[in-house]
């Protein structure tokens, strides 16, 4: 029998060649082998429903906002971007982010099964190219965009735009995919 984690077990205990190292692996599997799972469905879950959101901006929202009058326009962003920050997104983008930390650590022991290599892939791709691009990219652009001065807000707006609309495909499609490895880890 083979579990998760790559340690076969030999029905009915006839091997008697394992070591102590493979008998407390073998005690300590099914539990980490629960917590990979579940880990994985959580972060599968996560960067999906993240990604499902930032699809929405670059799919239609920001074009609305976009046709709008440039100071109406980065008014509903200026009021988006203090919107978001609650509770319920943020569980679900940092606790993701978390999630996938965790999981990650807990694919390292198991990177010579597919499993663990799409799953240390899939985190990987949430946290730097999701979190990572949210906080290097869009959060200052977002900080620009609330201290402007209503001088300069029409060119930043314009800018903001494009440039903002970017990166948030970027973290759009890191999130998308994060989540399909995820989900074909889970299929393994």
């Amino acid at each position: 029998m083979r579990h998760a984690t790559g340690i076969v077990v030999a029905a009915g205990g006839a091997d008697t060649t394992r070591t102590d190292r493979d008998i407390l692996a073998m005690e300590t599997a099914g539990l980490g082998d629960r917590a990979f799972t579940i880990l994985a469905f959580v972060a599968a879950m996560g960067s999906g429903t993240v990604g499902g959101i930032f699809y929405g901006f670059s799919s239609f929202i920001m074009r609305a906002l976009g046709r709008l009058p440039p100071a109406d326009g980065a008014a509903a962003m200026k009021s988006i971007n203090v919107a978001v920050i609650n509770p319920v997104f943020m569980l679900a983008f940092m606790g993701t982010a978390l999630a996938c930390v965790v999981v990650a650590g807990l694919s390292l022991p198991v990177l010579d099964g597919l499993a663990g290599k799409l799953v240390l892939a899939g985190s990987l791709l949430y946290v730097i190219g999701c979190f990572g691009t949210t906080m290097a990219f869009n959060v200052p652009l977002n900080n620009a965009l609330a201290r402007v001065t209503p001088e300069q807000e029409g060119a930043l707006w314009a800018r903001y735009l494009t440039v903002w609309t970017a990166w948030n495909t970027v973290r759009t499609a890191a999130s998308a995919v994060a989540s399909a490895l995820f989900v074909a880890a889970l299929m393994i």
